[in-house]
């Protein structure tokens, strides 16, 4: 599987992701038509809508942009841009301008034809400031959009950023006809190669497969398919198990010899840019003094983490979120090694001896998260911290939590690290890597956006409020008779979410 990308032919012109695109499977794939695909899936909440600025789990992300919707482009299995509903795109020399010419023939569930006004309306919808869309920081950079003929926009963008066609395949931003939003957004009406047949918030979705569509031959195999939520892990494990459903996302590896001791049971073992990781409120005390951010970044054995929560289905990170298949890892950064000494120099200055760890939701339940806190609770005893495992009143409160990162730096980075960003839960605030974030994004050097992403990620590790040992692997299971192309995406769980898309039964 290709990991690194490069992404110097994106300022010259996507034509050559717009012929990818249609050119289907590879040769020699052997998918064929039929079956209702049955799912079991974690990161579902009874707040789920079709309103994609909402979407925040693995559920939504597999009805939406992975089977109801579409959006402008998408990140091939091979970790390719391609086009989806932009068939190819051109930037200006110094990539303020960007041109992207549509498909034609598309047509909206409701039979409405897709059409330039269709994305404008869609992009804007994230501007509305009575809803906090995640993507508003990519849809907030672009000055102007204009439809140039119906199947032709160009935006044009407030600073030069070289990721932007990248910054158009994140799954919130999904294409809704223009002419009747508000019911589009409420019934699932998109261009995807699934309608929406049934939906209950939180519990199970049916979905059928749309007749003539322009994806016909390439990819949708499935006749039907049914998502049920399952937000525990044991609880999917064991529909998997027991054949009530033929795959499930985030399989917890801690069970992986039932699995590979049933003949019809597989594991899929994907590396990305996932991480567990643990939040601290840098605007706030206690975690605004940097000593006891220093302290915890050295309490934690990144190695113990990597070996006994991820049982080695991962590898160690250091501290910010740039991960394995990301183009300017700074592989060589290791800032923080496990140092009890250290720590606890580091935890006298801050005055600290004790804190507590919140678990995440029931939806974002990864099954490593408490072993990830169980681990993290056994090195910190050494520096002298003790740390608990349930929520109460004290002030002292890390947040556990899982990222599935994304595929460009500035992607991750603006949604994790800017004053604006939507996933900024730390609150961290540099001025120096904001510039340098900016200087980036901006800069068409390859060489010279190396040397600011490496800053970038030297600075978050040694100052950032976010506390990030390892990347953990996309461990899916499914049912053997299931069968994909040769290979598996990696932005997130299944396929990165576009298993209903490009898998079938064989």
């Amino acid at each position: 599987m290709k990991t690194r990308l490069d992404r110097r032919s994106l300022l010259k012109t996507g034509a050559a992701a717009g012929v990818l695109a249609a050119s289907g499977l590879p040769l020699g794939a052997a998918a064929k038509r039929g079956g209702v695909l049955r799912l079991g899936v974690g990161g579902a909440f009874a707040s789920d809508r079709w309103d994609s600025r909402t979407h925040q789990g693995q559920f939504m992300i597999m009805a939406g942009h992975g089977a109801v919707f579409d959006t402008l482009t998408q990140v091939a299995a091979n970790g390719e841009l391609i086009g989806e509903l932009a068939e190819s795109w051109e930037a200006s020399t110094d990539a303020k301008r960007w041109t992207f010419k549509l498909r034609k023939g598309v047509e909206f569930h409701n039979g409405k034809p897709f059409e330039a006004l269709d994305v404008i309306a869609s992009l804007r919808l994230h501007l509305d400031s009575d809803v906090n869309s995640p993507a508003r920081v990519i849809v907030s950079a672009i000055s102007e959009m204009t439809a140039l003929t119906a199947h032709e926009v160009e935006f044009r963008l407030a600073a030069p950023n070289a990721d932007f066609p990248f910054l158009l395949a994140d799954y919130h931003l999904c294409i809704y006809p223009s002419d009747n939003l508000e019911l589009a957004l409420e019934q699932g009406i998109g261009t995807g190669l699934y309608k929406v047949i049934g939906f209950e918030p939180g519990k199970r979705t049916m979905l059928g497969r749309v007749q003539g569509h322009y994806k016909d031959g390439k990819e949708g195999w499935f006749d039907a398919v049914e998502l049920i939520a399952m937000n525990d892990p044991s609880t999917r494990a064991n529909a998997l198990l027991s054949g009530q459903v033929d795959a499930i996302n985030d399989f917890d590896v801690a069970r992986q010899a039932e699995i590979k001791g049933h003949k019809t049971l597989r594991l899929t073992d994907v590396s990305g840019n996932q991480h567990i990781g643990f939040t601290m409120r840098a605007d706030q005390a206690p975690f605004h003094d940097l000593n006891l951010r220093r302290a915890l970044k050295s309490a934690i054995d990144r190695k113990a983490v990597v070996e006994d929560a991820l049982l080695g289905y991962g590898r160690m990170a250091q501290d910010h979120p740039i991960g394995p298949m990301n183009q300017f890892l700074a592989a060589d950064l290791s800032a923080h090694v496990y140092d009890p000494d250290k720590s606890k120099f580091y935890l006298k200055k801050a005055g600290v001896q004790e804190m507590t760890v919140t678990l995440p939701s029931s939806g974002y339940h990864h099954s490593a998260i408490e072993r990830a806190v169980g681990a993290f609770q056994t090195s910190a005893a050494k520096a002298g911290l003790s740390v608990h495992s349930k929520a109460d009143d004290r002030a002292l409160n890390l947040q556990a939590s899982v990222w599935s990162g994304r595929v460009t730096e500035d992607w991750m980075f603006s949604m994790m690290s800017t004053r604006d960003g939507a996933w900024n839960a730390s609150h961290w605030d540099n001025p120096h890597f904001q510039h340098l974030l900016l200087s980036a994004r901006a800069e068409l050097s390859t060489q010279k956006r190396q040397a600011l992403y490496h800053e970038m990620q030297a600075l978050m590790a040694e100052e950032g409020g976010a506390l990030i040992p390892a990347f953990a692997n996309f461990v899916d299971a499914h049912h053997a008779r299931l069968s994909h192309g040769p290979a598996v995406g990696n932005l997130f769980a299944q396929d990165s979410g576009r298993m209903i898309e490009r898998w079938w039964f064989a």
